[in-house]
Formats: C-alpha cells, sequence, structure tokens
C-alpha cells in the first residue's frame, strides 16, 4: 500500500485516501494510495459514504476470527461507478450502487446453489477479508453491488446497507410475530422498528438501564412501549431481536416469550449465553441466529414499500474522524447510527 499522492503519466494527482488499521487492536491511520483498478468481474467505486456498524467495532477491536491486518474496515457503502473491469454488464459507470457485507461467494457449494449463500464456506466480507469503504474509493465484486435509488441523500442510504438489511432478515426469521421486542435501539433496531410498524406490528424497546434518551428516541419512531432492558413489558413478545452483543439479554428476552415464541440474535459477535431454566424453553419457545445476508435480502428489502418510508437518524463524521465515530459507537454516544463521508 503506497503512501503519499499519486500521479499519472502527465503528472495529475491521482490520490485515493483511507483509514487503515495496521495492527490488531490499534487505532485507524489515514493513508494514501492508488483508487485500485478493477479486475475482471469488479468494479471501481468513489465512495460518497460509509455507514460505521457495531461490527465494524468487531472487526478494529479483534473479536472476530481471521482477522488479517492491514485492513480497512466499512461495509455500508454507497457511491458511483467509475470503471469497470472485463466482463461486467451492469452495473455500468455512473451507476449508483451499495457495496454491503456479504462480498463474495462461490456459488457452486450446496449452501450457494439453496438459496442460502450467507452460509458459504468460501464467501468474503466487505471490510474484513476485503477492503472496505472506510475510504474514497473500494474495488468490488460487480455482482454482488446493489442498485440503489438515485434520489435519496448517500448519509441516509448508508446505515441501509447492513444495519437495515440485517434487521430485514432478522424481522422475517421473527416470522409473524404481531408484538415484538427490540433489544439495544441502536442503528438496525431503529429502522427495523419503522419497518415493523409499518407492517402492523406492535413493537417494545429495551434500551441499557437509565437510557431515558433512547427510550424517548423509540418512542419518537412510533414504538408503542421503552424501557430498560431489565424490565418485564406491559404484555408477554410473540418475538424477540436482540442486537446488542450481550449474551445475558438472550435469556432475558426468553422470559418475556409468549408460547411458541422466538428470540432472534442477530449479531455477528455475542459475549457468553448464560445458562438458563429449562421451562424458559419450554412451550415450544426458541431461540435462533441470522448470519451474514443474501442478495435476495437487499433486493426484497429495497423492492419493499416499507423500506421507502424509512428515516434514517444519523450522524455524519468527515473520514478522517473514523476512529472518533468508532468510539462514540463503542460508549453508546450515537443515536441511530455514524457515517463516514469522505
Amino acid at each position: 500500500m503506497a503512501v503519499g499522492p499519486i500521479t499519472n503519466d502527465a503528472g495529475c494527482r491521482m490520490e485515493a485516501r483511507a483509514m487503515v488499521q495496521r495492527r490488531p487492536g490499534e487505532a485507524l491511520s489515514l493513508e494514501y494510495m492508488p483508487p485500485g483498478v478493477p479486475s475482471a468481474g469488479e468494479v471501481l467505486i468513489r465512495i460518497e459514504a460509509c455507514g460505521v456498524c457495531r461490527t465494524d467495532l468487531h472487526v478494529v477491536d479483534d473479536e472476530l476470527p481471521g482477522i488479517v491486518t492491514p485492513i480497512v474496515p466499512g461495509h455500508e457503502i454507497v457511491g458511483r461507478v467509475e470503471s469497470v473491469g472485463g466482463g461486467v454488464e451492469w452495473p455500468t459507470a455512473g451507476s449508483r450502487v451499495g457495496v454491503p457485507w456479504l462480498g463474495s461467494t462461490c456459488q457452486v457449494c450446496g449452501y450457494c446453489r439453496s438459496g442460502r449463500e450467507n452460509l458459504c464456506d468460501a464467501a468474503e466480507f466487505t471490510g474484513y477479508t476485503r477492503p472496505g469503504g472506510f475510504a474514497t474509493h473500494v474495488v468490488a465484486r460487480a455482482a454482488y453491488c446493489i442498485a440503489l435509488p438515485t434520489h435519496r441523500e448517500a448519509v441516509a442510504l448508508a446505515p441501509l446497507l447492513c444495519a437495515g438489511l440485517i434487521g430485514w432478515r432478522a424481522l422475517r426469521r421473527a416470522g409473524d410475530a404481531r408484538r415484538l421486542g427490540l433489544y439495544g435501539f441502536g442503528a438496525s433496531a431503529h429502522i427495523v422498528a419503522q419497518v415493523a410498524i409499518a407492517q402492523g406490528r406492535e413493537v417494545l424497546a429495551f434500551t441499557r438501564d437509565g437510557d431515558a434518551a433512547g427510550q424517548e428516541f423509540a418512542r419518537s419512531l412510533g414504538v408503542g412501549w421503552a424501557g430498560s432492558s431489565l424490565d418485564d413489558p406491559p404484555v408477554p413478545l410473540d418475538a424477540a431481536i436482540v442486537f446488542a452483543p450481550d449474551g445475558s439479554l438472550v435469556p432475558r428476552a426468553l422470559r418475556q416469550l409468549a408460547k411458541g415464541g422466538t428470540v432472534v440474535c442477530a449479531g455477528i459477535h455475542m459475549s457468553t449465553i448464560p445458562a438458563f431454566d429449562y421451562r424458559w424453553l419450554w412451550e415450544e419457545r426458541s431461540i435462533a441466529s441470522i448470519a451474514n445476508l443474501t442478495r435476495d435480502d437487499a433486493r426484497t428489502f429495497f423492492a419493499s414499500d416499507e423500506s421507502a418510508g424509512v428515516v434514517t437518524t444519523t450522524r455524519a463524521y468527515p473520514l478522517e474522524r473514523a476512529n472518533e465515530a468508532l468510539d462514540d459507537l463503542r460508549h453508546g454516544r450515537i443515536r441511530g447510527a455514524a457515517v463516514l463521508v469522505p
């Protein structure tokens, strides 16, 4: 990775910038490099905005397996295609696209052939095993880019590329639950709450104990009840989605379920789940997890009427302040989602 501005043969300055983690656990540093050249099946994208996701925290805090540094995090990318590699019919130069967490799959294994590409053993992930979006440019696999509306602001769109898609997948895993509890009211929950309400569901929000501002934020989005994750809700839940990476919330949510209800664990990383009495699982209650996402998740989400009505609450940061954005997310200082703007 070259450091310093790059010039072409005519002497014109051609620089890309990225926030790079050189060693596990270290802060990101701003580096200059060539913008990249797409190979066959790839596109070069100039980034308009990139959301900051809790998974990015797990990457930079060295909490996921197999992290190889140097690494550029970020997988909620909104941008415009600048150039395309061989064999790419779509997207074309100038197209507005999103680049999500799922960056590539083998397309031939049993998981891929059965519509479960999110479980592919050879999958690559943006900002984890492929270069990510905490940068001005990114090279992505064309087949895994998502067509995005051109009329919406990039900062507003960025959180939908993971917080929205993972929330959408978790909501579908919750089935037709009418009373839905959301544990951890951050970027994903504030999106899925709007989608669930638009579908006619009753939504209850659980925040950190004492987070009155977070509970008021939830109510401002139409949530019917908001309280501490230590509180008992006024009614039993048909399903609960746990977005917070706190394993102790799983048995706590399980105890609030009606018969036949489901707890969906929506994070990629979670602390140890404590032991609990079987009676809380009995009567056909269940615990499920979701992993990654599929391209079909993206297609159905962005084609849905509910997604069109989602209003994302965001805080924008310049690219160079990525460490500040990560720290604010780490300590719960963000309402909604953080977004980096190159």
